[in-house]
């Protein structure tokens, strides 16, 4: 057997709230210069540095992280990651932490088995919660994570402090939650392709008995989570990354974002980023899951329930 054994009760939600928060900061570091390249690539012909009019300043996957190595040292692969952790402990712990007793919440009482609706409601209602509480360290994540793209003139915040009470002063409390209704478009379907998809993989591999409950299990169904929640989000993503991290007046409203992202790159600017969002959202949901699933068996292990 891979990893610790499963518990015979499942862990309570206090324990799932911190086991969600700490294994999806643990899968942001590990997987963060791959959501900044994602994050340079999809904001490229918005943002650049101007050496010419018609330079394309990233190619590819490993050409956006060379180039941010080459040009601004290898710091700058996780500028914007303290915004990041502190997103994931109170973005992922809500989303992912309290799916289980949210799912419960809409499964009916005396069913056999949660149905895929009540998965799905779960799903959405978790992580819209998750981003109205999360969403002004998105904002200053995707602000950092592009800002290195500018010159040293240009640049408007000095630390993550700096930048909540810059976005605050110059934009408004406002501003913080800047995005947020396409951050929650974005993290609904992410939140039922991610989760649901994982509950659902997960619980086909053990019916049919083709693995057991521990980390290779967890791994595939990880895996193909993270590959069907970037098919269904990169287009909602891409516009909610260029709507947070543009300047004040830049854009209307979130559509006329969109408008202006189809005017200039056509239908393929949807899917802009796609290899390093699945690279980045494949390898983060193996490294989250996979961490999560421990944690709470852990942390069973070390507080027993009384009995």
């Amino acid at each position: 057997m891979v990893g610790l054994k499963p518990p015979e009760v499942p862990p309570p939600a206090a324990v799932k709230f911190l086991s969600a928060g700490t294994a999806a900061c643990i899968a942001d570091v590990c997987t963060f210069p791959l959501d900044t390249a994602k994050v340079r690539l999809q904001i490229q012909g918005e943002v650049r540095i101007p050496r010419s009019p018609s330079t394309v300043e990233y190619r590819g996957v490993l050409g956006t992280l060379s180039t941010m190595v080459r040009t601004e040292g290898p710091r700058s692969l996780y500028s914007g990651l303290a915004a990041g952790l502190q997103r994931q402990m109170s973005f992922a712990s809500i989303r992912i932490g309290l799916y289980d007793s949210v799912k419960q919440l809409y499964t009916p009482k005396g069913a056999e088995s949660t149905g895929l609706g009540a998965r799905l409601l779960a799903g959405c209602t978790t992580g819209a919660v998750a981003v109205t509480c999360a969403q002004p360290t998105d904002v200053v994540k995707v602000r950092f994570q592009a800002h290195g793209a500018l010159p040293d003139s240009a640049r408007r915040y000095s630390g993550t402090v700096d930048a909540y009470r810059t976005i605050a002063r110059e934009e408004g409390v406002r501003g913080l939650w800047r995005g947020t209704l396409p951050n929650i478009a974005r993290n609904a379907i992410v939140n039922c392709g991610e989760l649901v998809t994982y509950d659902l993989i997960k619980d086909a591999l053990l019916r049919a008995q083709l693995l057991t409950d521990n980390v290779p299990c967890h791994f595939v169904a990880a895996f193909g989570a993270g590959f069907c929640a970037t098919v269904v989000a990169s287009p909602v993503d891409v516009v909610k990354t260029r709507y947070m991290n543009a300047g004040p007046g830049q854009y209307r409203n979130v559509p006329s974002c969109l408008l202006a992202l189809l005017m200039q790159d056509g239908l393929a600017g949807l899917y802009k980023g796609f290899v390093p969002s699945f690279l980045r959202l494949g390898s983060w949901n193996v490294v989250m899951f996979i961490s999560y699933e421990q944690l709470q068996r852990a942390a069973v292990l070390a507080w027993p329930a009384p009995s």
